[in-house]
């Protein structure tokens, strides 16, 4: 991928991933009211903890959407690569969008799906336009006296 295209898509993830954060906090909301208003219960669960429970979990996964964001986000801007700790927070941002959309495509549907399909394919170029470089092997000195090189790892002959 070229270097020019990565900033931009870098940008577009963390924006999409923001707007899918307050998404996800918006309908955890809803739910959380809909389970306090009805007094559901779940297997005799106090109604206050499930909806409670709604409202903490959509705030979680909130948070680890928008700080998946922030990253991205710092990743475009500076156009480098991401530390290990913000790669592997990316990678597992990419692994729950794969779960979500398995799941999404029985449950909600297949616009649900491609959605998810298209954050997942974002976090996906972007890790992969930011890949590290390895470092080429250098070669070792030259042989002396026109001796054969050494085969690899040997000592060479004196």
């Amino acid at each position: 991928m070229s270097r020019v295209l990565r900033r931009p898509i870098a940008i577009v993830a963390a924006l999409i991933l923001f707007a899918e954060a307050c998404g996800i906090v918006l309908v955890n909301w809803v739910l959380g009211l809909v389970a306090h208003n009805q007094n559901m219960s779940l297997a005799g669960i106090d109604p206050h903890a499930i909806s409670v429970g709604a409202w903490v979990a959509g705030g979680l996964f909130g948070l680890f959407l928008a700080v998946c964001g922030v990253l991205l986000l710092i990743v475009g801007i500076r156009d480098r690569a991401p530390g290990r700790v913000a790669r592997i927070t990316l990678i597992a941002c990419a692994v729950v969008h794969a779960v979500l959309g398995a799941f999404t495509v029985g449950l909600v549907g297949w616009g649900a799906f491609a959605y998810l399909m298209v954050v997942l394919a974002l976090l996906v170029l972007v890790l992969l336009a930011y890949a590290r470089e390895r470092p080429v092997a250098k070669a070792g000195p030259a042989p002396e006296d026109g001796a054969p090189p050494a085969p690899n790892g040997a000592p060479a002959a004196a």
